[in-house]
């Protein structure tokens, strides 16, 4: 229940939040549209080249960023002065690669991709496991009684289905996370890994042909774009394979779901090809005043795609304004800390690398080298793309609005936050749209807040939609909308400030446990 109260002259709205400081909006006013463009103008210019990881404008990006919070006098949580968090990280070249089942050859790109840069290895065996989806659910569970320990599986894309077209898992005519694209990778990997798999081979029709082209075409222009953390990657060797090499291996791969031991004599020597490259993520810190080993986490990705065919990627909306948000987020609690309202608790400001190349540098810091205890965590709140207005909106609706996905799906509580703090302060209309994990563009599992996510850790993603200049050179800073820039970082302003200044750290009462 809201009710309203007479307070200096001015009627304020008293909300199910914890009171905040009366002064949080001259602080959250100093978040404003003019310099959040005087940013981006640079941050998003052409002498920034795209800022494409390990390139020499990335490199400038991170002085850039680091410079701001010298400036600023907000210190680093990683040594004094140290504000960089190295990421080792390396190119996937074309690997050398020999592979021969029942006696007959094939060929790299032809009917075969790696998707990792595992270890060098020669296997030779009379045997393989087809694991018909490799879906390990609750409600449909292809390695149960299936013994693949240090065998070669071989699994198809897709899911199970009812008889009347419904599917198993969801239970509804929607797929799952098993069967949605390319996001269905990494579970279906995943899931052989962790039942002991040596190597598996997973056969795509719809995207074979796209993965192949794409590497073909990087491998024939002299280099390669794809990237992999250094020791980060599972030794599980990963395939994607042709429908041809899948009838090969499995002769009846494309009618048949039911597992079993199959005689196929398969030969394969595999050697990576990569190359070692540095980069960074950027973190500050300010400190907190009475919860100081609790942490609210602010972050972006402070890199794009680079320059292609001489032309600079400048990556306004994506994410030049997501990382000039956190710039100003940062400076409106520095001015407060400055006033003696520091926060409760400690606010980390994290600008990581590499999420074009699949959100490596988030993954490296919450699977490999999290600066601060994941558990003393508290909520992540990322920004990713929040200067435009999305053409697929319907025009009679308000364009002050942001799209948030998964405020709640850990936490009731911190969806509960979101929604009266924006009541509150911003009044912007909160669309879900992108919210359920089984939308078709499956947007909470893109962008650096799903590695936070997965550990659970309360997360909310800030996102304004895609649209024509999406990863394009034409992503200019000129058509960026500076006034919903200001609305929206300053929402996230407001929330993080509840967060950090509650009496208790809020609930992941939806988390999967462990």
């Amino acid at each position: 229940m809201k009710k309203s109260i007479l307070y200096l002259g001015v009627i304020a709205v008293v909300s199910s939040c914890k009171s905040i400081p009366a002064d949080v909006n001259n602080y959250a006013g100093t978040i404003t549209a003019d310099q959040l463009k005087e940013k981006l103008y640079t941050y998003a210019s052409d002498e920034f080249e795209g800022r494409e990881t390990g390139k020499p404008g990335q490199k400038k990006a991170v002085e850039y960023l680091k410079n701001h919070y010298v400036n600023l006098n907000i210190p680093s949580p990683i040594a004094e002065g140290d504000y960089f968090q190295e990421v080792p990280l390396q190119t996937i070249g074309t690997p050398n690669l020999k592979l021969t089942v029942n006696g007959k050859s094939f060929n790299y790109f032809d009917d075969i991709i790696s998707m990792t840069g595992a270890a060098k290895t020669s296997l030779e065996v009379d045997d393989i496991v087809y694991a018909g989806f490799g879906i390990t659910d609750d409600k449909h569970n292809d390695y149960k009684d299936l013994n693949v320990k240090g065998k070669i599986v071989v699994i198809k894309e897709g899911e199970p289905q009812n008889a009347d077209g419904t599917y198993k898992i969801t239970g509804t005519t929607s797929r799952s996370t098993w069967s949605n694209g390319r996001q269905a990778l990494t579970p279906k990997r995943e899931a052989a890994k962790n039942a002991g798999a040596k190597a598996v081979f997973f056969m795509s029709n719809s995207l074979f042909a796209r993965y192949a082209t794409f590497f073909k075409r990087s491998a024939e222009s002299g280099g390669s774009r794809r990237l992999t953390i250094v020791g980060g990657e599972t030794p599980l060797h990963h395939f994607m394979i042709s429908e041809t090499l899948g009838k090969a291996l499995v002769s009846n791969i494309d009618k048949e779901d039911k597992t079993a031991l199959i005689k196929t004599k398969v030969t394969l020597d595999y050697e990576p090809v990569s190359t070692k490259i540095n980069s960074e993520n950027v973190a500050a810190v300010i400190k907190g005043t009475e919860k100081p080993d609790e942490y609210i986490v602010i972050s972006a990705h402070l890199d794009h795609e680079g320059i292609k065919e001489g032309e600079v990627y400048n990556g306004a909306d994506d994410d030049g304004s997501g990382t000039v948000a956190v710039l100003e987020i940062a400076e409106a609690f520095k001015a407060a800390a400055e006033k003696g309202h520091g926060p409760k608790r400690s606010i980390l400001f994290l600008h990581v690398t590499a999420e074009e190349k699949g959100l490596l540098g988030s993954r490296y810091y919450a699977d490999e080298d999290p600066i601060v205890p994941l558990e003393n965590t508290i909520v992540d709140l990322n920004i990713d793309m929040i200067g435009r207005i999305d053409p697929k909106r319907d025009s009679s609706k308000t364009r002050n609005y942001v799209y948030l996905i998964g405020s709640d799906k850990l936490s009731t509580e911190l969806h509960q936050i979101s929604e009266d703090i924006n009541t509150k302060y911003t009044n912007l209309e909160l669309d879900y749209t992108y919210n359920d994990e089984n939308h078709p563009d499956r947007i909470y599992y893109r962008s650096d807040h799903w590695n936070f996510a997965k550990n659970n850790i309360p997360v909310i993603f800030y996102f304004n939609g895609t649209h024509d200049d999406y990863h394009r050179p034409s992503d200019t800073p000129d058509k960026i909308e500076y006034d919903l820039l200001e609305n929206r970082t300053r929402l996230v302003f407001y929330t993080a400030w509840e967060l950090a200044n509650r009496d208790k750290r809020i609930e992941a009462d939806k988390a999967v446990k462990q």
